[in-house]
């Protein structure tokens, strides 16, 4: 699978971690930025990892901010764009398998290390369950 993974300043060191982590379970990675701790707007970085799933140049996209708040808000406003902040593995197999999310957000101040890989390796293999949660998502179209 083809992954976009963008953070703002806050998010950027587990974006690093998450990249490495995605690359050794065989995914491929679009580092959209940003590429240090300098100060930067996580909107920009939302607005290119969304662009990426929408015109499915990627099939799915992970955002990193300091909370995942904003990130997940910037993700949101995009068209068809479900993105899910998660914090633990439960919520992000929920959001795979009942709200086929194609965005995961994730707060880096918030979450140690070893969490946040486990709820980016359980977002990366849940699949979405369909049937009646179908009928759900063609009501947010």
């Amino acid at each position: 699978m083809k992954i976009a993974v963008g953070s703002d300043h806050g998010g950027f060191e587990f974006k690093q971690l998450i990249v490495e982590f995605l690359k050794e379970i065989g995914q491929v990675v679009v580092d959209v930025g940003c590429f240090s701790t300098d100060s930067v707007d996580y909107p920009d970085f939302a607005d290119k990892v969304c662009e990426s799933v929408r015109n499915t140049t990627c099939e799915r996209g992970i955002l990193i901010c300091g909370t995942g708040i904003g990130m997940s808000i910037a993700a949101n406003r995009h068209r068809d764009i479900r993105a899910a902040l998660c914090h633990e593995a439960y919520t992000a197999r929920m959001s795979r398998e009942h709200n086929n999310a194609n965005v995961l957000c994730l707060g880096g101040r918030v979450l140690g290390p070893e969490i946040a890989l486990d709820i980016v390796g359980t977002w990366v293999e849940t699949e979405f369950a369909g049937g009646r949660h179908q009928r759900r998502l063609d009501k947010l179209s």
